[in-house]
C-alpha cells in the first residue's frame, strides 16, 4: 500500500471521530439549541444519499469514511433532536 493510500485511510477513519466532541457537548449541556437544524438535516441527508456509493466503492478509504461518517453523524443528528428545546420555556 502506497503511503498516500495509508494517509487517506487513516484520515477517513479519524475525520468522522471529530463528531464525538460535538455529541458529548450536547449531552453535557443537555442542549443543542446552538446547532442549526437545517445544517444537521442537510448534512445528514447528503451523507445518506452518498452512502450507497461509498458502500459499493472499490476505494477502501472512501468506503471506510462512508461507514464511519454515517455512524457518527447519525449520532450527532439524534442528539441534536434529543436535546432540542422545541418551544420549551426556560426558567431563569
Amino acid at each position: 500500500m502506497h503511503y498516500l493510500d495509508q494517509i487517506g485511510m487513516i484520515a477517513s477513519f479519524v475525520l468522522p471521530l471529530f463528531n464525538i466532541p460535538l455529541a458529548l457537548r450536547m449531552i453535557q449541556r443537555k442542549s443543542s439549541d446552538d446547532i442549526s437544524l437545517i445544517w444537521v438535516i442537510g448534512v445528514w441527508a447528503c451523507i445518506i444519499l452518498m452512502s450507497p456509493r461509498a458502500l459499493t466503492s472499490s476505494d477502501t478509504a472512501f468506503r471506510l469514511f462512508g461507514i464511519m461518517n454515517l455512524i457518527f453523524f447519525t449520532l450527532v443528528m439524534l442528539f441534536t433532536f434529543r436535546y432540542r428545546s422545541f418551544g420549551k420555556q426556560k426558567i431563569d
